[in-house]
C-alpha cells in the first residue's frame, strides 16, 4: 500500500494526472495489479493498494522492494511524496 502526498495538485484533475502516470508506470514496469483505494475527494492525497503474486516469497518481498524503490523516483519526478508504504504477505 501505499499512501501519497501531492503538495502541488489544486484539483482533482492535478491528482489524476499524478496518479495515473503512477499507475501507468508501474504497471509497464512490473507484472502488477494496482488501483486506488480511497475515494478520491482529498486533492492533495491518494491511497495506492499494489498487489504482486508468487510462488515465492523471497523472489516476492525482493519484487517489492524494487515496486517501492521505483515508486519513490516516480512520485517525486512527478513532484510528489510518498509519505507511507507497507507490504503484507498472504499464504496459504
Amino acid at each position: 500500500m501505499l499512501e501519497i502526498e501531492i503538495p502541488h495538485a489544486q484539483s482533482i484533475k492535478d491528482r489524476r494526472q499524478v496518479v495515473r502516470s503512477l499507475k501507468d508506470r508501474l504497471r509497464h514496469a512490473f507484472n502488477l495489479a494496482i488501483a486506488e483505494m480511497d475515494a478520491g475527494e482529498v486533492w492533495n492525497r491518494a491511497t495506492l493498494g499494489i498487489v504482486a503474486i508468487s510462488g515465492s516469497q523471497s523472489y516476492l518481498a525482493g519484487q517489492l522492494q524494487e515496486i517501492d524503490r521505483a515508486a519513490h523516483r516516480i512520485t517525486e519526478a512527478l513532484g510528489a511524496q510518498i509519505t507511507d508504504s507497507y507490504a503484507e504477505f498472504l499464504s496459504d
